[in-house]
């Protein structure tokens, strides 16, 4: 800390000593004057991924909605379809008459007859004074939930009552069952995974959407059956789209801590799903895996990429671009995504009042050119 000066001990210092202290004193105000500017930057950067949009974009995606409000902000200039833009048509090189109801043969149709007495109709236009015209028709769209049924099988079983195989038994062939001494079926399978990992709903909703239902099957059962599942089948699928994933030149990488309760280590220890996806111009087929691991250890990646010549697109995390120096066909290559990160942060910055400033600035011009990438 700086001496403070009393006024008599001013007016005792000679020119050279005062011209010394102001310019002691210029230099202390400038470099508190960066301190400050540094001190009001970082509580921008903080606001802002505190309280402002979690993106590095200029403009927000359409995509990122909110919860609460999607419904409102998708339904502005909604219009009403016909019956005929929702439900699969099969390509036809040329227009047929009747083509889109043959197009439409696989969806149940029920007819509803609306009719109008005869009694009626002699009341309002005397009797036998009326005669019908063309009906008017139309089609409606009518949805209903998910059906269950019990499927009871029975096993016919026969003993020989005479000859050489007498008293040896016959049984007829049983379906192999999804796994064993289970009520699981191949559809209701499918219906759970489908559920949880396409549209993304937790065992205990599914849980509670079959008891709505009148089915009470337990979310620690449903688990089990997925578990099981995805190792008895899954397993062989997994391998083959791991092998068509290193067929690919270009391949992205990243991963992201998980929360795992029971994993044999102390609560609140870190766990990582590792994704490695086909690249992002690869959209006819992508391919996405995901691999657990309970570290974020560099042999991770290295025994997944152990066979791989080609392209990995990563972030600067550091066991990615030791793949680039320890295996001889891995290329890796940084993403746009995170790089544009340091230039977002520059420009919050700047505040919201300086628009010409940000503007002008550097870090706009780059994040500008990598939007067109």
């Amino acid at each position: 800390m700086s001496k403070k000066y009393t006024i008599e001990e001013l007016n005792n210092c000679s020119k050279q000593e005062l011209m010394l202290m102001i310019v002691s004193m210029q230099e202390q105000m400038t470099k508190m004057n960066e301190n400050l500017e540094n001190l009001i930057e970082q509580i921008r950067i903080a606001n802002g991924q505190r309280f402002g949009r979690s993106t590095e974009k200029l403009d927000t995606m359409d995509e990122q909605l909110s919860f609460f409000n999607e419904a409102e902000y998708l339904s502005e200039g909604a219009e009403e379809v016909d019956l005929e833009d929702v439900l699969p048509r099969k390509p036809c090189s040329k227009k047929q008459k009747g083509k889109r109801d043959a197009d439409r043969k696989d969806f149940p149709e029920e007819p509803y007859d609306h009719n109008v007495p005869e009694d009626k109709l002699d009341g309002v236009f005397g009797k036998g004074c009326w005669r019908e015209m063309p009906a008017e028709e139309y089609k409606r769209l009518r949805y209903e939930p998910a059906s269950w049924t019990v499927e009871k099988h029975k096993v016919h079983v026969y003993v020989g009552t005479g000859g050489e195989h007498q008293d040896e038994f016959l049984r007829a062939d049983r379906p192999k069952d999804l796994l064993r001494n289970s009520i699981l079926t191949p559809s209701l399978g499918a219906a759970i995974i489908n559920a949880k990992y396409v549209n993304s709903l937790p065992l205990y909703r599914i849980e509670q959407e079959f008891n709505r239902n009148g089915v009470s099957i337990s979310r620690q059962t449903l688990a089990d059956w997925v578990i099981k599942c995805a190792q008895r089948y899954l397993t062989f699928l997994y391998d083959h789209l791991h092998g068509k994933l290193l067929a690919c030149p270009v391949n992205q990488a990243d991963e992201t801590p998980v929360e795992v309760i029971h994993d044999g280590r102390n609560a609140g220890s870190k766990s990582y799903m590792w994704v490695h996806r086909s690249g992002e111009m690869y959209r006819e087929q992508p391919i996405v895996l995901y691999e657990y691991q309970k570290t974020r250890n560099s042999m991770h990646p290295k025994e997944f990429y152990k066979d791989y010549k080609g392209i990995l697109v990563t972030d600067g995390l550091e066991q990615y671009h030791k793949l680039d120096r320890e295996l001889e066909g891995v290329t890796n290559a940084n993403c746009w995504a995170h790089a544009r990160r340091d230039y977002a942060d520059a420009l919050k910055a700047f505040g919201k009042d300086n628009v010409k400033a940000v503007k002008n600035a550097i870090a706009y011009q780059a994040l500008a050119r990598i939007s067109t990438i």
